[in-house]
């Protein structure tokens, strides 16, 4: 199947099911960050994933998915035992630039650089200022020290990503809202691509089929 270039005219993207392995699951690329080709792409279970600053933007639909559901939720003795000493004060939506900064400036095995660019930045903090993204915030003595972000449409979140700058600080917090989300009635959490530090937490991959229903539905 062919890559397609988005026309920066239209928020429309070619169906999810065109991103082929031989493609390395890129659909498109092109277009940019404005809110409403950010919504429609998540809608549609695509995700932009950029190769680095100044190129083309490339969006994703890869297959299988990896999902996290309420019911496969796993949180490890050991950060049970960490999260009952109440070592972190959590928050929400307080620092979202902040922690996707972070996020963009820690270090990933086998990732020589990042993939959160400015403009990637300046287009969720729009999509945040508009109530679409939202940051969870681990805080230690007055300064951020973990947490995560992603974008929630309806009744479903889709992860971006974390980081922590103390031990147990992502974990801590991924935890604490993951329970907190699956209370309030969210399925699942969409985690894009496998992760061994969100295989722990019982995020699973499913076909990218099942995948698509389940945002349908």
């Amino acid at each position: 199947m062919p890559i397609y270039r988005l026309d920066d005219n239209s928020f429309a993207f070619p169906p999810a099911e065109e991103a082929t392995e031989d493609n390395d699951w890129i659909l498109a690329i092109g277009g940019d960050y404005h809110p409403k080709r950010l919504i429609e792409a998540y809608a549609q279970g695509i995700f932009p994933w950029p190769i680095q600053e100044g190129m083309p933007i490339t969006w994703f639909s890869p297959d299988p998915r990896f999902v996290l559901k309420a019911a496969d939720l796993h949180i490890p003795k050991s950060l049970l035992r960490t999260l009952k000493k109440d070592l972190f004060e959590y928050r929400v939506n307080t620092a979202f630039e902040d922690v996707m900064r972070a996020c963009a400036t820690t270090p990933r095995p086998n990732q020589p650089g990042t993939w959160i660019t400015n403009d990637l930045i300046k287009g969720y903090c729009e999509l945040h200022r508009l109530g679409f993204a939202h940051s969870f915030e681990a805080w230690q003595n007055g300064q951020l020290v973990g947490g995560f972000y992603g974008v929630a449409l309806g009744n479903c979140f889709f992860g971006e990503s974390m980081f922590a700058r103390v031990p147990d600080a992502s974990k801590c917090t991924f935890a604490t809202f993951a329970r907190y989300l699956f209370d309030k009635g969210l399925p699942w959490i969409d985690c894009q691509t496998y992760t061994d530090h969100l295989a722990r937490f019982g995020a699973k991959e499913i076909p990218r089929a099942e995948y698509l229903e389940m945002l349908q539905t």
